[in-house]
């Protein structure tokens, strides 16, 4: 029996009562009308971002160092030590871009968690390419953050390859309204990125299982190298990892914003960044929109989108 073909485009109406939020209505309606353009840099540079999570008690990765000068570059095996693991990232770096992660270290040789060998020259050039601002926004220049290695949680390992997944909240005036996933692949070279080709899964906002998934603009439910089912998954210690989400958020004052997270195997869920224009793909993974949820926000009184109450939304954003 021959099955009716699939479309691989949907028509406006059907975007419309899907309740799909467009990218004009996202920047215009939600980004530029709730977040004040002079807060973005609370978000734009990691170490701002960092700096107001330690001071609300909000987890994040040690950092080690902050190169900010060519100089420093000359100190650089000072100021690692004999440390075997770290992270070198752009402090205003986007989409992963510029992101090194060290695994191991044989004497000068460092080896990335892909397994490439890097010497001491590559990562000095590699360093002074951040500082002049090949990957931050807008071509600025930048500094380099020297950060704590996460240790993927075991849970995880199953369903990534060669990378850590993350997880995006997206919160609407510090409500969580959407949550995805991130799986590393093959194709997007150990990175949770979904425009490099990693693979995402949407992720329950009250019970924190995964369920539906995207790679690629298209919709999946299995993960393109091992096979695994990407649904049915538990995320774990999901209520303090909402509960973090929402006292950044708060602290960020910005109204419109995704909250990215690991899953360390010990410390459990510590923010990697924030971000004020989220992608829409997440919507995909989720099989619906988040117009009907934001909508549903805007329609309540202000105290009932503030401190603990915010928790009795949850279920009605998922419809429960």
């Amino acid at each position: 029996m021959i099955g009716k073909p699939r479309r691989l485009i949907a028509w406006p109406h059907e975007l419309e009562e899907a309740g799909v939020l467009g990218i004009n209505q996202r920047n215009l309606a939600f980004i530029q009308a709730s977040n004040p353009r002079a807060l973005y840099p609370r978000v734009d540079n990691k170490t701002i971002t960092k700096e107001i999570c330690h001071a609300h008690g909000i987890p994040v990765p040690e950092t080690y160092a902050v190169i900010r000068r060519y100089g420093d570059l000359r100190r650089f095996s000072q100021i690692i030590g004999n440390r075997s693991e770290f992270v070198i990232k752009p402090a205003s770096g986007a989409a992963g871009r510029g992101i090194v992660v060290i695994a191991s270290r044989k004497g000068k040789v460092y080896v990335t968690s892909s397994g490439r060998e890097i010497n001491e020259s590559e990562l000095d050039y590699h360093l002074s390419t951040i500082l002049s601002g090949l990957y931050s926004l807008g071509g600025q220049v930048d500094c380099a953050i020297v950060e704590q290695r996460i240790i993927m949680h075991p849970i995880m390992s199953r369903i990534a390859v060669g990378g850590t997944p993350d997880v995006r909240v997206i919160l609407y005036k510090s409500v969580p309204v959407m949550a995805m996933v991130r799986l590393p692949t093959t194709l997007s070279e150990g990175r949770a990125n979904l425009h490099q080709g990693a693979v995402a899964a949407a992720v329950h906002l009250v019970t924190g299982r995964t369920f539906g998934g995207v790679c690629q603009n298209q919709a999946v439910e299995r993960h393109p190298d091992t096979g695994e089912q990407i649904g049915g998954w538990e995320i774990p210690g999901w209520r303090a990892l909402l509960g973090a989400a929402m006292k950044l958020s708060d602290a960020l004052e910005l109204g419109y914003i995704g909250v990215d997270f690991v899953i360390d195997a010990k410390l459990g869920a510590v923010v990697l960044e924030a971000n004020a224009r989220p992608g829409l793909a997440i919507q995909v993974a989720h099989r619906t929109g988040l117009l009907p949820r934001l909508k549903l926000i805007d329609s309540l009184p202000p105290q009932a989108i503030k401190g603990e109450t915010r928790w009795e939304i949850l279920p009605r954003l998922v419809g429960e």
